[in-house]
């Protein structure tokens, strides 16, 4: 078996796998054994990762177990794979109809964070695929979600961001895309491809997710993009309806 090429990377990820199949807190001592990682080396990770919060040090005991992040992360990815797996039929639908790509995608701090990309047959690949990041503020799916948060909070986005409009125009934008449901944006991301994207609200009728659609500017013949825009309003709600029981009251 090759070394690794970053070790302690590696033996990061050998010491989260261990405390996550162990019910209870083991000692640095214990870790350091089982896993043959060099004390000094041991103390020195799980100290750094106390610190991120991925692990918890239990001094009375002189112990360590999981932390709240390593158990959020664990949370997002049960979320995630059932909405990825429920949203897929509605992309590859949507996409087809629009001659394009569809993509899932989800808030991540001041950044939205691609989850699934389906294309339709010979749609042009594009920069959205899954696990790119974008700035929220410059990209339709972003500001789709952005407007169903609290002003304290998507002003929080805004200020941490380089957008290309003013701030009240960026309230008004919002209010807008609240009002109607839906944002578009016309080559702001990619050269020639136009998208259009919906919120996926949960039952707190916060953001959850975006779907959205991308397809050639000046494709879609007339009435095809309200079409569109209505089909992405169904498959949202319906989603939101299966995934969070929110029936859009």
């Amino acid at each position: 078996m090759n070394s690794p090429q970053v070790p302690a990377a590696r033996h990061t990820l050998d010491i989260l796998r261990l405390l996550s199949t162990i019910d209870v807190p083991i000692s640095a001592a214990r870790i350091h054994r089982e896993l043959g990682i060099p004390r000094s080396t041991t103390y020195h990770l799980l100290s750094e990762m106390v610190e991120a919060g991925f692990v918890v040090h239990l001094a009375g005991e002189r112990t360590y177990g999981l932390g709240l992040a390593a158990y959020s992360m664990a949370n997002a990815y049960t979320t995630q794979q059932p909405l990825v797996r429920l949203s897929q039929k509605y992309l590859e639908k949507l996409a087809s109809f629009a001659g394009g790509s569809g993509h899932l995608s989800r808030l991540s701090a001041t950044e939205i964070v691609y989850l699934q990309e389906t294309r339709a047959p010979r749609a042009v690949s594009l920069i959205s695929q899954v696990g790119v990041r974008l700035p929220a503020v410059g990209t339709a799916s972003g500001r789709a979600m952005l407007a169903h948060l609290p002003e304290t909070e998507y002003r929080a986005v805004y200020s941490a961001s380089d957008p290309a409009e003013g701030w009240g125009a960026f309230q008004k934008h919002l209010a807008d895309v609240r009002e109607r449901g839906f944002d578009v944006e016309v080559q702001e991301v990619s050269r020639g491809q136009a998208s259009v994207a919906v919120p996926v609200l949960d039952h707190l009728q916060r953001p959850a997710a975006a779907l959205a659609v991308t397809y050639p500017v000046d494709s879609l013949r007339d009435g095809q993009s309200a079409q569109l825009r209505e089909q992405l309003r169904t498959a949202a709600l319906e989603i939101s309806a299966r995934m969070y029981g929110n029936r859009g009251d």
